[in-house]
């Protein structure tokens, strides 16, 4: 993303004590002072570590002298648990999200756990809470691998993606329900679209344990799917998940490169790179 964006890079250099703390240094001593500006890549999958990295980091930032820090985080954690569903359960969403807002003057992410809410910045209060979108770079590898396919999302939440990259690629699309009876056991019902023989590619925001796609996968195979590809933006894939969509018949996986995966097909840095020219310029 730096490249595309035209700005001078550095590593944090990092060491894990025997104790798992960390010691972290930043590139910046008495020959070459802290910028005024100071953007930190960092996407917060596997997140425990990295956020508190990003607490370190910025607050040395700020003693330094930084007066403006940005974070550009590809995939933002802890947005999942927006409500409490049961009694005494910490909602995630708001807390490390106020965190964010004390320590960057900016945040940018791509595709966040936003289905309650309507804009990021009722997470992250601050005025430039920016969030993009996946589907557009989706759309357009779509429809360089599979011209004719039908667009399909494994659940409600996934609309928004499906119908956006339809717009944009001019493909069908439809849209499955979900009942999910835990973290691994869900039921999936599918739209009412005629699959025998089509090539469908099933669309969505991040993929975790993989079951909801291979769940969903099987059943338009069975009733005539001539194949079933899977594109989406936050690759986490925990533990077996590849194995899980693997065995379910699925073909391709292409994913953004928001997190780093074998998987990865497509590069956010064009999107990235431009709202990060606009937030500074407004910080400037």
């Amino acid at each position: 993303m730096a490249e595309v964006a035209a700005l001078a890079t550095a590593q944090v250099e990092r060491h894990r004590f025997p104790d798992q703390e960390l010691r972290l240094t930043l590139p910046f001593h008495e020959s070459t002072p802290s910028p005024s500006t100071l953007v930190i890549y960092r996407s917060l999958d596997r997140p425990n570590d990295k956020l508190v990295e990003l607490l370190l980091i910025a607050r040395h930032a700020r003693q330094q002298g930084v007066k403006r820090l940005v974070l550009v985080a590809p995939y933002l954690a802890y947005m999942r648990q927006d409500i409490a569903f049961h009694a005494g359960e910490i909602v995630s969403q708001s807390i490390v999200g106020g965190f964010l807002a004390e320590l960057f003057d900016a945040v940018i992410t791509v595709d966040p756990h936003l289905h309650r809410i309507e804009r990021l910045q009722e997470a992250i209060p601050i005025e430039h809470a920016v969030a993009l979108s996946g589907a557009s770079r989706l759309a357009e590898l779509i429809a360089r691998k599979r011209p004719d396919a039908l667009l399909v999302g494994p659940d409600a939440e996934s609309a928004q993606w499906v119908e956006s990259a339809a717009a944009i690629t001019g493909l069908d699309y439809g849209v499955c329900r979900k009942v999910r009876h835990g973290d691994t056991h869900v039921e999936i019902e599918l739209p009412g679209s005629d699959v025998s023989g089509r090539q469908v590619v099933l669309m969505d925001d991040v993929a975790s344990s993989g079951h909801t796609l291979a769940r969903a996968a099987e059943q338009l195979l069975t009733i005539g799917a001539s194949s079933v590809d899977v594109a989406i933006t936050h690759a986490l894939f925990a533990g077996e998940a590849m194995d899980v969509i693997k065995s379910a018949g699925i073909g391709e996986v292409w994913s953004t490169d928001c997190i780093a995966h074998p998987s990865n097909a497509i590069t956010m840095a064009p999107l990235l790179a431009d709202a990060l020219g606009q937030v500074l310029a407004e910080l400037s």
